[in-house]
């Protein structure tokens, strides 16, 4: 359970530094930080996933998706938030490509939404924190 605390930490951790920097005003400097905190924010929540899944359900994934769908299935998840999950995990995936123009300026411009939809799930597990 001390593994799944400090995972939950970390991912908590994580999105407030997400949070932060959307509230920075626009430069190509501000938006390529914001996709590096995406990453990392991105990891650090689906660990939590993974590790929360494991810990308290016995079930074992081992990538985002897979994990997304076992957070739905639990009920942590609506329909619409897995599928926004799935396209989120599409777009870290391409993160690799932010060289790209484009691609950049996409995953940036939906990172407000991104990080309101982690910040909506991992509220759900407060109650765990607090136990």
């Amino acid at each position: 359970m001390e593994r799944l605390t400090l995972k939950y930490k970390d991912a908590s951790k994580a999105l407030g530094t997400f949070a932060e920097i959307l509230r920075e005003p626009f430069s190509k400097i501000i938006r390529d930080a914001a996709i590096q905190r995406f990453e990392y924010t991105f990891e650090a929540l689906w660990k939590f996933l993974k590790q929360y899944l494991y810990d308290i359900h016995g079930i074992a994934c081992n990538s985002p998706k897979s994990c997304f769908k076992e957070i739905f299935s639990q009920g942590y998840l609506s329909e619409e938030e897995t599928s926004a999950f799935l396209e989120m995990t599409d777009r870290r995936n391409e993160t690799s490509h932010t060289y790209k123009e484009e691609v950049s300026n996409i995953i940036y411009k939906s990172s407000p939404n991104y990080c309101a939809l982690m910040q909506r799930l991992l509220e759900r597990f407060r109650s765990f924190q607090e136990k």
